[in-house]
């Protein structure tokens, strides 16, 4: 298992224990050689040693609910000693047969979708890494088991997308 997908699914279980419908969540994804060097202390509080190649996840400020996580992470900027990045967060899903019946207000249509008998609530936790390496894990609340969790690179590709942007450079102003 790569230090990717141990972190995700280390996130994953840690929201699974705090429950459903919580805030977006995003982290900082840095090696612990990195953070044993720029934060000796913080290293040591979170028990990593010299000795053991991590990934360690830092929680940052908490980001707007709804569809402004999306407008957030596009004013994001990681300095270079941060190796990725992870989000959790929650959304309802609908199946396709549905769309033309969804509202087009955005609170109305919120609210609508809140209340569909068919809706799903789905918990992602998606991580990118500078190198490209991407992992997701969905967990659906109706199956809210640990064993069914759903784990794979490309899960929720616009997401992981998303994210990977805000590793890239800034490019210069003119």
């Amino acid at each position: 298992m790569s230090l990717l997908e141990e972190v995700v699914l280390d996130l994953e279980r840690h929201a699974a224990q705090q429950g459903w419908d919580a805030p977006p969540r995003l982290y900082a994804l840095v090696r612990s050689g990195e953070l044993l060097t720029a934060e000796p202390e913080l290293a040591a509080e979170l028990g990593l040693d010299a000795g053991t190649d991590t990934l360690a996840a830092l929680e940052q400020e908490e980001l707007p609910d709804g569809a402004g996580v999306e407008d957030a992470l596009a004013g994001i900027a990681w300095p270079d000693t941060v190796a990725g990045c992870a989000l959790v967060m929650e959304r309802v899903v609908l199946p396709p047969e549905v769309e033309d019946e969804i509202p087009d207000d955005e609170e109305e249509a919120a609210r609508w979708a809140a209340e569909h008998p068919q809706r799903e609530d789905v918990r992602m936790v998606v991580g990118v890494l500078r190198d490209g390496v991407r992992h997701s894990a969905l967990r659906l609340r109706r199956h809210d088991a640990d064993d069914e969790v759903l784990v794979g690179p490309e899960l929720v590709p616009a997401l992981a997308d998303a994210l990977a942007a805000t590793l890239e450079p800034d490019e210069p102003v003119a």
